[in-house]
This record gives C-alpha cells, structure tokens and sequence, in this order.
C-alpha cells in the first residue's frame, strides 16, 4: 500500500511561512538590521509567536542561513544530474545553473549568502556558513570528479561572481566587468 502524502502541522506551516518571511527580511536588512518585530508583521505573526518557534533572532537567523545553503545545494545536485543527462560536464553545469540564480530578477539567495559573511562574526552564523560550505564542497567534488585545484578555482569564480552581483556588475558595461565578468553563454 502506498503512503500518504505528509501533511503538515499549523505549527510546521507557520514555521515555513515564518522561515520564508524571514529571508526576505534578512536578505534585505541583514541579522544586525532586522528587528524581530518586522519579521513578525512580515510574516503575518505575533512577535511573541516568532519566539515560541525560535527562541532567539540567532536561532530564527542561523535556520534561515541552514535553508540558503540547503536551496543552492540542491541546485548544484539538479544541475549536475541534468548536465549528465544532456552530456555536459557537472562542474560546467552547476556553475552555469548558479550564474543564472544571480541573474533572476529575485536575488534573495545571493543576497542572504551577503548577509550570512556581514553577521560571521557571531559564532553561530560563523559555524552554520562553515557547514554549509562544507557541505556544497563535498556536493560539488562528488559530483564533479574535480581535483583540488579545479575546485578551488570553481569556488573562487563563483565568490566573485557573488560580488560582482551583488554590486550590480551585471549591468554595468565597463572594461573592469568586461575583464571579471565571465563571458556570457549561448
């Protein structure tokens, strides 16, 4: 007999609703910058609701920074089944999969990753980054094959472009983008 479908608490939804608030407000004003309050009124909640479901602004953060890695990781193991099933090398796709991401109209990710590196300095932000990096770099060897210098020049591309988006270099026409920019694709 097949299982059902999960279904989903009132607390588990208003926890996912609170979480996808929460990037929203994050990825715009920062850990630092956000009062829990707007969190709240963003996701349509009490203040006193937001800390039944996390203790803490740190605790509702570092959740938040969990999700921003746990979303690109699952992008680059999309990427890298889809390039294999159409002949293209993973690392070419995961990269090219990640270039399109900075280019959507929502940045939400990118900008959440930003703002993950400003509030490093809390260890807890620190150690949850460190784990999300270590675990898109053993996705990425995995499923790339890639040696250790190829994968530090993948990594190292992909910061730059982080930046480069996150400056809005991306519409800039100069001969600085032109030069650190990679070339567009066809």
């Amino acid at each position: 007999m097949a299982a059902s479908p999960r279904t989903l608490s009132t607390a588990e939804v208003r926890r996912e609703e609170l979480l996808e608030a929460a990037e929203r407000v994050f990825a715009t004003r920062g850990y630092h910058g956000t009062p829990t309050t707007e969190i709240a009124k963003a996701a349509g909640i009490s203040q006193a609701y937001l800390f039944r479901l996390f203790p803490t602004k740190l605790a509702l953060f570092v959740a938040c920074v969990d999700r921003c890695f746990a979303r690109t990781a699952e992008l680059f193991r999309e990427a890298a089944r889809q390039g294999r099933t159409d002949g293209v090398d993973p690392l070419d796709a995961m990269g090219l999969a990640y270039g399109q991401m900075l280019m959507d109209s929502d940045r939400r990710l990118l900008h959440l990753q930003m703002q993950t590196y400003a509030a490093a300095a809390e260890p807890e932000v620190r150690e949850a980054a460190q784990r999300g990096y270590e675990g898109l770099f053993e996705l990425v060897r995995s499923e790339s094959g890639a040696d250790d210098q190829a994968l530090r020049d993948w990594f190292g591309v992909g910061m730059l472009m982080n930046v480069m988006a996150s400056i809005g270099a991306l519409e800039v026409d100069a001969p600085w983008t032109r030069t650190l920019l990679p070339p567009e694709q066809d």
